[in-house]
């Protein structure tokens, strides 16, 4: 068994209550990439030399939509830029805490250590025996140390539910408790818009006082996040105020991370701005913590091996602030994904390509990204693709590829998605022809194909022409029309492919020889 690991010289004592851990190093985000524990909804903890970050354990297959979480985990460390962590996998079921909950649905969860020095778990889970619309409750669970053992410190049920304290009918998750500097105990909830605050009492379970709701958030979706700085309280969240002038995202499948600030822990709360752009995920999840006189964003992403929408994985980034002004704001965090910013060789240089669209903006259920991200889903979700439904869909929509310097093409492969037949007049159907220009000095010029165009869907369908040297290649389709009404058309994927495979620099045209 391993009984510490010495990470920058320090050792890490494993309590007899913990499980065996395993050591991991993370040379870069995701701390956990290599597609065998999938890892969301961080929340940091910071419990004197080590930083502890509680997650939950994404299951779910590579094609399934649904958010499989039968337990949570742990990472620890005590020196984030060494990137060594230990790994708690499978730390806690629900079950095995709150004999009132069923199995699953391990969602986001919080760990703090209250002013008696016993550590809080608040954790959403489902109750048994429910006759509640929306069954989340969320309990609570005490311990001696982050890493248990855990014992249920209210066994009569959840402190807050759409029974308690107050009635209510909105998902009762993602809880965010925070102790203040004069030991007054807070704790924030909610998802789908709705955001809860209320005071607990000292014993950390029993609610006090009257329970508020914030409307003032911009775009607020889930995931709060509440901590205090230099007197100033600020409120993180999953945000997704979509649109093409938003400051959060262009896409409302999609979520950034945003923030508010007020002069106490109840309010009132003002907008602040973006944190954090949106990631590979269409969920965003935050966690804000100080470790070792820097301060740090943790959040998840689809980043890792073999990642997804309902298979994410935990990264963690630095986060500066601006003094400048008052309150004291939050500067824009750059994610750090995984390298190598260099691709290939490979005949597919549509990554190293500039994106344009002819219905700019796009509907915000789409994500004009989704064309050269390489990745097509078994079963994906609306913005993993570009589309035009809209309720008045173009007849002669068309997508783009430019390129800095020019690429010698003699190919391209697309997949198209339906979720009507072809020759539909509605919904998104396949086009009902499509074909290929590239740019000759100020015009379009067709490109000679030497293979048909097909439209059948949810596969590649790949098209050869003779070939052409260019900086910009583009796909116009006919949309399918019947009854006097027009279907949407909509790509998951689409390449270019050069004649000779080449090395990709990404943000740099790959160079004809």
């Amino acid at each position: 068994m391993l009984k510490a690991l010495f990470l920058s010289g320090a050792a890490f004592a494993l309590p007899l209550a913990a499980a065996e851990p395993i050591a991991v190093t993370a040379p870069h985000n995701p701390i956990l990439s290599d597609g065998t524990s999938f890892s969301a909804d961080p929340a940091p903890l910071v419990v004197g030399d080590t930083l502890y970050i509680l997650a939950g354990h994404d299951e779910a297959a590579p094609d399934q939509n649904d958010f499989i979480m039968n337990d949570w985990q742990l990472l620890a460390t005590k020196d984030v830029a060494s990137g060594k962590w230990l790994h708690y996998p499978r730390f806690l079921k629900p079950e095995d805490v709150f004999k009132w909950a069923t199995p699953g649905r391990a969602y986001g969860a919080q760990i703090i250590q209250a002013p008696n020095k016993k550590f809080y778990l608040y954790a959403p889970v489902m109750q048994a025996n429910c006759s509640d619309k929306d069954c989340f409750g969320i309990g609570v669970a005490v311990a001696d140390s982050p890493l248990g053992p855990w014992t249920d410190a209210h066994p009569a049920g959840p402190i807050i539910s759409q029974r308690a304290p107050v009635a209510n009918t909105i998902q009762n998750i993602d809880p965010t408790p925070f102790v203040d500097e004069d030991g007054r105990v807070y704790i924030y909830w909610g998802t789908f818009g709705q955001l809860r605050g209320i005071e607990l009492a000292a014993d950390m379970i029993t609610p006090k006082g009257e329970e508020v709701a914030v409307k003032s958030l911009k775009g607020f979706f889930e995931a709060p996040w509440l901590f205090k700085r230099n007197g100033t309280y600020y409120m993180a969240y999953a945000g997704n105020h979509a649109g093409p002038n938003s400051d959060c995202t262009p896409a409302v499948y999609h979520a950034c991370i945003a923030y508010g600030s007020a002069p106490s822990p109840l309010g009132p709360w003002t907008y602040r701005g973006v944190i954090l752009p949106p990631v590979s995920s269409t969920t965003s999840h935050d966690g804000i913590i100080q470790f070792k006189d820097k301060w740090y964003l943790v959040y998840h992403t689809a980043d890792a091996k073999g990642g997804g929408h309902f298979r994410r994985s935990v990264a963690i980034d630095e986060m500066q602030w601006d003094d400048s002004v008052t309150p004291a704001a939050i500067k824009q965090v750059t994610p750090t994904p995984r390298p190598p910013s260099e691709i290939g060789p490979q005949r597919n240089v549509a990554p190293a390509a500039k994106i344009v669209v002819s219905n700019d903006p796009v509907p915000v259920q789409c994500w004009s990204k989704a064309l050269n991200d390489g990745i097509v889903r078994v079963n994906p979700l609306p913005p993993d693709m570009w589309g035009t439904w809209n309720g008045n869909n173009p007849p002669k929509p068309w997508i783009a590829y430019q390129w800095s310097a020019p690429v010698k093409l003699n190919a391209s492969r697309i997949t198209f998605w339906a979720d009507h037949p072809a020759g539909a007049g509605e919904g998104v159907a396949p086009p009902k022809s499509w074909h290929l220009e590239y740019c000759d000095g100020s015009a379009w010029k067709p490109v000679h194909a030497t293979s048909s165009y097909g439209t059948e869907t949810d596969k590649f369908v790949e098209v050869t022409f003779e070939p052409v040297t260019t900086t910009c290649l583009r796909a116009v389709f006919d949309a399918s029309q019947a009854g006097g009404g027009t279907a949407g058309v909509a790509v998951e994927e689409w390449e270019a492919l050069s004649v000779e495979p080449v090395k990709l620099h990404l943000g740099e045209s790959p160079q004809v020889k």
